[in-house]
C-alpha cells in the first residue's frame, strides 16, 4: 500500500465545489470528489492549528487537557507507529509552526522530513535593517510592524525573496512532494504527508491568481484580517476575501497538479490519496474574522474530507453521512497497511466507511483550551461555556512545558504539582500547571481570548447559518449527556466538568 496524504491550513469547506460552493472556482477539487469518497460530516477535534494536528497524530482529543505544545512522551503517534511496523512516512511542509517550541516533536516522528522556508512569520530571511519606510508604504498599517520577532514584520521581510510563482512556499511544497514520488513511485508500503499553510493567512497567492477576484482596491496591500470582530470599510473587507480566495484557488491549481501525477502514472489503482485540512476560517460571516475569538461556528469546524482507497473505486464520486473527525485520521493511517490503532486512541478507522456508509459515532466532542466545551451530533451544535471565563478553575497536564513559541515560565511552574498518571499517559504522571492570566497563551490560545462565551443550542437543520441560537430544554439535555459520556470517554479532569457546571455521573442518566 501507498499513501498520499494533503492536508492543507484554513481551507473552507463550505467554499469547495463539491460542498456546494460557487463563489471561487475549483475544479480540481471536483475531479478529486469523483474519485473519492466525500465525506459531509467531518468535524474537528481540538484546536487551532497544533492541538489538531496532535489530534490527528494521536488518535484522541486534548483539549481538555492542554493548550498548544509539544507531542507528549506517552502520545502514540501514526508514523512512529507505521515505522514500528515497516512503513515509511515522509513530511514535506512548509508549516512552520512544527519548529516552534510548542510543535518542536511532531515532525521527528516521520522517516523523514522537508521544510519548505517563508510562510507567515518564520524566522527565515535575515535583514538586520530593513527599508521600513518603503516597506511600511507597501503596507496596510493594520498588517505592518518594526517590531521584530513580530509574525507581521518578519513576513514582510520573507516576502522581498518571494516573487516569481515558483519561489512560494506551497507550490515548493508540492513540487517536493513530486520530487518523493518520482524517486519512489515504485516503492512500496510508504505514507507521504503534503502539508502546505496555505490558505492560511496572510492570503498571498501570485498575481495570476488575484485576477479573477480583482476588487478594485488602490490601497496599501490588505491581505491579513485581525482576529476578532469586524470594523473595517466594506471595500476593506471584500478586498480581505479576494485575497482569500485567490490563494484558495491557488490551493486548487496545486492539488490539480497532484491529480495529473496520479492520471498520468495510473496511481488510482494503487495509492491512497486522502484530502483535508485542520479547520476553517471565517471572512466577516457572524461579524467576526478568523478564529480563536468566537463561538466554534460551522464554517470553522465543519472541514472537508475526501479519500480514496484504490481498493475501493467504486466508492469515487460518493457521499458519506457518517459523522466523523479529525481524530479518525490516524487509525485510518494504520488501517491502510494492517496496523492495529493503539489502545488510547478514541478514534475510528474511516476505511469501513468509505467502503459503505454507517455510523461510527452518535456525536463528536471539540473545542480550544479554555473555551467552550462543543458537541454536535450532526443536527444540533451545542456550545457550553464556563460562567465566567476569568475565573474558572483550570490546568494544563502535561510532561511537556512550552507555549507556542517559549516555554512555560517560572512564574506559572510555581503552582505545579503532580498529577496522578491518566489511562493514556501509559502510567506516567504529569504536571499539573494552573493556567492565570500571566500565562503567555491567556490572551492568544486560552481563556483570556474569546469576545464570545455565552452558551448556545443550534439547530442546524432548521437554522444552518446559526443565526438563531435555540431554546429547547430537551434537545439541550440530550446534548448535554452525550458531551458528558464523549468527556468521560476522555478522561477529562475533574474541573473540567465543574467549570462548565455538570456533575459526571449524570452522564447517560
Amino acid at each position: 500500500m501507498k499513501v498520499v496524504f494533503v492536508l492543507f491550513d484554513s481551507l473552507n469547506r463550505h467554499m469547495l465545489s463539491p460542498y456546494g460552493g460557487t463563489r471561487i472556482p475549483t475544479p480540481n477539487f471536483d475531479r478529486l470528489a469523483k474519485r473519492s469518497a466525500t465525506f459531509d460530516k467531518h468535524y474537528v477535534g481540538s484546536l487551532p492549528c497544533m492541538p489538531a494536528r496532535r489530534d490527528m497524530q494521536t488518535g484522541r482529543l486534548s483539549f481538555l487537557h492542554r493548550s498548544w505544545g509539544p507531542l507528549e512522551p506517552f502520545d502514540n503517534s501514526f508514523p512512529e507507529l507505521l515505522a514500528k511496523a515497516g512503513v515509511y512516512s515522509h513530511l514535506v511542509t512548509d508549516h512552520f509552526h512544527y519548529w516552534e517550541d510548542g510543535g518542536a516533536t511532531y515532525h521527528n516522528r516521520y522517516d523523514s522530513y522537508e521544510f519548505v522556508r517563508g510562510q507567515e512569520g518564520d524566522p527565515w530571511k535575515a535583514m538586520v535593517q530593513p527599508h521600513w519606510e518603503r516597506l511600511r508604504e507597501k503596507y496596510h498599517e493594520r498588517q505592518f510592524t518594526t517590531e521584530r520577532r513580530e509574525y507581521f514584520s518578519q513576513n514582510i521581510i520573507n516576502r522581498e525573496f518571494i516573487r516569481d510563482e515558483s519561489e512560494f512556499p506551497s507550490v515548493q511544497c508540492f513540487a517536493a512532494g513530486f520530487d518523493f514520488l518520482e524517486r519512489n513511485r515504485d516503492a512500496d508500503n510508504w505514507l507521504l504527508q503534503i502539508e502546505t499553510f496555505d490558505p492560511h493567512e496572510p492570503f498571498h497567492a501570485p498575481e495570476r491568481f488575484k485576477d479573477a477576484f480583482r476588487t478594485g482596491w488602490n490601497g496599501p496591500i490588505r491581505d491579513w484580517p485581525r482576529y476578532g470582530r469586524v470594523d473595517e470599510l466594506p471595500e476593506e473587507c471584500e478586498e480581505l476575501r479576494a485575497n482569500y480566495y485567490s490563494v484558495v484557488a491557488l490551493c486548487d491549481f496545486l492539488l490539480g497538479q497532484l491529480l495529473d501525477e496520479f492520471d498520468r502514472h495510473d496511481m488510482w489503482k494503487d495509492t491512497a490519496l486522502v484530502v483535508t485540512t485542520d479547520h476553517g476560517f471565517l471572512l466577516g460571516e457572524h461579524d467576526f474574522w478568523a478564529k480563536n475569538r468566537m463561538n466554534m461556528y460551522e464554517e470553522i469546524v465543519h472541514i472537508p474530507l475526501f479519500i480514496h482507497d484504490p481498493r475501493k473505486p467504486e466508492a469515487g464520486g460518493q457521499r458519506r453521512a457518517a459523522l466523523t473527525q479529525t481524530t479518525d485520521l490516524a487509525p485510518t493511517f494504520l488501517d491502510f497497511f494492517g496496523v492495529a490503532p493503539a489502545p488510547e486512541m478514541e478514534a475510528y478507522s474511516l476505511l469501513p466507511v468509505v467502503e459503505q456508509d454507517h455510523a461510527l459515532r452518535e456525536a463528536a466532542l471539540f473545542g480550544y483550551f479554555g473555551g467552550a466545551v462543543n458537541v454536535t451530533d450532526g443536527r444540533f451544535t451545542y456550545h457550553r461555556y464556563p460562567a465566567d471565563l476569568a475565573t474558572q478553575e483550570i490546568y494544563q497536564y502535561t510532561l511537556m512545558p512550552t507555549h507556542i513559541f517559549e516555554p512555560f515560565t517560572p512564574e506559572e511552574l510555581k503552582g505545579v504539582s503532580l498529577a496522578e498518571p491518566f489511562g493514556f499517559t501509559k502510567g506516567a504522571p504529569v504536571l499539573k500547571v494552573p493556567v492565570t492570566d500571566r500565562s503567555p497563551m491567556y490572551n492568544v490560545y486560552g481563556p483570556g481570548a474569546f469576545i464570545e462565551n455565552d452558551t448556545r443550542l443550534y439547530d442546524l437543520q432548521t437554522d444552518p447559518g446559526q443565526e438563531r441560537p435555540l431554546e429547547d430544554e430537551a434537545a439541550e439535555a440530550r446534548m448535554t449527556r452525550l458531551m458528558l459520556g464523549l468527556m468521560q470517554a476522555n478522561q477529562a479532569p475533574p474541573e473540567a466538568f465543574a467549570r462548565i457546571d455538570v456533575t459526571p455521573t449524570t452522564a447517560g442518566s
